[in-house]
């Protein structure tokens, strides 16, 4: 039955970052970008997951995976590094389904996984926040919106996980929502960092928001 009072549930939800492909559209490992001199993207993304709610936060890794470790290692004081859990996926090629597989492996006996891509610069602690707070309160899928789309980052209970286990090839979750589920808006979160022409237009954001 969902959970209808928040304060007769704390829910232990594991976090996974997902920084384990290719880029083969991007033509550089997106889990190295930046906006400009700014921290990394996926640095400020691992620091808006330990800024959660949360009982554990890992990464998973594949592409590039000693470039992404070392990225993180410098840039975070050694008290929040010693927090991220490190899984590298050796079956990153095949596509996402192969990390949210690792996600769920890595997740155990959590109530709730929630799934955040290091692609995605509209992320924030206070959405994140939000979407945890709403699962604690009904213990079902919560998921972002952003334009006509529902997707990550998203929280997912515990009877979603075996499902989410036995994803297979390149493709996320996004094929496993009812369209139902309770959203929470992303402003700006159709943008992801897939091509060039996405990287620019996120750090000619970068410049004209740092320059507002």
């Amino acid at each position: 039955m969902p959970v209808t009072d928040a304060h007769t549930h704390d829910p232990r939800i594991a976090a996974a970052l997902l920084a384990a492909g290719g880029s083969r559209r991007l033509g550089t490992p997106k889990q190295l970008l930046r906006a400009d001199d700014d921290v990394p993207l996926l640095v400020s993304l691992t620091q808006a997951l330990l800024a959660c709610d949360v009982t554990s936060v890992c990464i998973i890794t594949g592409h590039a995976a000693n470039d992404v470790r070392a990225l993180v290692r410098h840039a975070l004081p050694t008290i929040l590094h010693n927090r991220v859990r490190w899984i590298h996926n050796a079956d990153w090629t095949e596509g996402m389904a192969s990390s949210i597989r690792a996600a769920v492996a890595a997740a155990g006996d959590a109530d709730g996984l929630l799934l955040l891509a290091c692609d995605q610069p509209a992320v924030t602690t206070p959405h994140l926040q939000t979407l945890l707070h709403r699962f604690a309160r009904t213990g079902e899928r919560v998921v972002s919106s952003y334009g006509e789309t529902r997707g990550i980052p998203a929280v997912w209970p515990r009877a979603d996980l075996a499902t989410l286990g036995a994803l297979i090839g390149d493709r996320g979750a996004k094929g496993l929502l009812r369209g139902d589920e309770l959203a929470v808006p992303l402003p700006n979160g159709a943008l992801d960092l897939d091509t060039p022409e996405d990287v620019a237009q996120w750090r000619r954001a970068s410049v004209a928001q740092r320059d507002h």
